[in-house]
């Protein structure tokens, strides 16, 4: 059975793109020097399964999934359409990557 770890992510706190990169550097513990744009949010979550790139403090083990929990996600969706898009593109594109770069998907969200 592959291990799950879930991480909640409180969208409710995000009201436009600078808050939507300050609940997830604090959600998933990006470092200091996050960029806050979406290729440092995909540079960070590529990593998620290697705890010694230092890039996240939220990790999963190698061949595991992380789900990012989206609770309310009709209302995040509704006042935010660009964030909830930004997430849904950034997570099949660090998905994608990793399948070229010839390893297993590690993300998933999980709209509840």
């Amino acid at each position: 059975m592959m291990k799950v770890t879930i991480v909640d992510i409180p969208v409710h706190e995000i009201v436009d793109r600078n808050s939507f990169h300050i609940v997830f550097q604090a959600a998933l513990g990006f470092p200091q020097f996050y960029g806050r744009n979406l290729d440092a949010w995909i540079d960070c979550m590529h990593t998620v399964d290697d705890p010694a790139a230092g890039m996240v403090s939220v990790t999963v083990e190698v061949g595991a999934l992380m789900v990012l929990a989206i609770h309310g996600v009709e209302d995040f969706r509704r006042r935010c359409p660009q964030e909830y898009e930004a997430l849904v593109e950034c997570v099949a594109a660090v998905n994608q990557g990793r399948v070229i770069d010839g390893l297993p998907p590690v993300l998933a969200l999980a709209f509840v």
